[in-house]
């Protein structure tokens, strides 16, 4: 009986030791990414106006809009609708998105409107939208804040962040960073 407790000590032991060198490990290798750990922040004239890995949520004409999200963009309850596309729910909450799109693109036909910009992404907190999404935002930000569409456009290809692996992103936060400073 002995013997079994002794193990049993020991090997609790080998494994609170393995746990904490993880844990060291893992630690360790937060330090050295960007934001140590913490996130990367995104600052304006020293105050941080949010994170850039975390989707914000914009909802004024001056302004990109990022990916709808299920949960409002709150980051302590990241997730989904968990709703089928063939739920009556969804769908209306699909064709709301695409008819508030509508009324604020002009000129823009349901056919042309990126589906990232009507469904909600899985975490509900993706910071970033395809280049495709932020070119037909274009107008209607150049429009509301009386700027020559050809120099929105530029800002917008010079936050185009090109993937190696996946596909080309542009962050919304960043994005509208640099359009403030305008």
């Amino acid at each position: 009986m002995k013997t079994y407790i002794r193990t049993s000590i020991r090997l609790t032991l080998v494994f609170l030791i393995l746990i904490a060198m993880y844990f060291g490990v893992v630690a360790l290798i937060g330090k050295v990414t960007p934001g140590g750990g913490n996130g990367q922040t995104v600052q304006v004239n020293g105050k941080t106006v949010g994170y850039a890995n975390i989707g914000q949520k914009f909802t004024d004409d001056r302004w990109f809009w990022g990916r709808p999200s299920a949960v409002d963009y709150n980051a302590a309850g990241s997730g989904g609708s968990n709703k089928a596309t063939s739920n009556p729910d969804y769908l209306k909450t699909v064709q709301e998105r695409i008819d508030s799109f509508l009324a604020h693109h002009p000129g823009v036909t349901k056919e042309q409107i990126p589906a990232e910009m009507i469904t909600a992404s899985g975490s509900g907190l993706d910071p970033h939208i395809s280049p495709a999404s932020a070119y037909i935002q274009v107008a209607r930000v150049a429009k509301q804040r009386n700027m020559n569409a050809e120099k929105v456009k530029a800002l917008v290809e010079q936050h185009i962040e090109k993937g190696t692996l996946a596909p080309d992103v542009v962050n919304v936060l960043r994005l509208n960073t640099a359009l403030s400073q305008q």
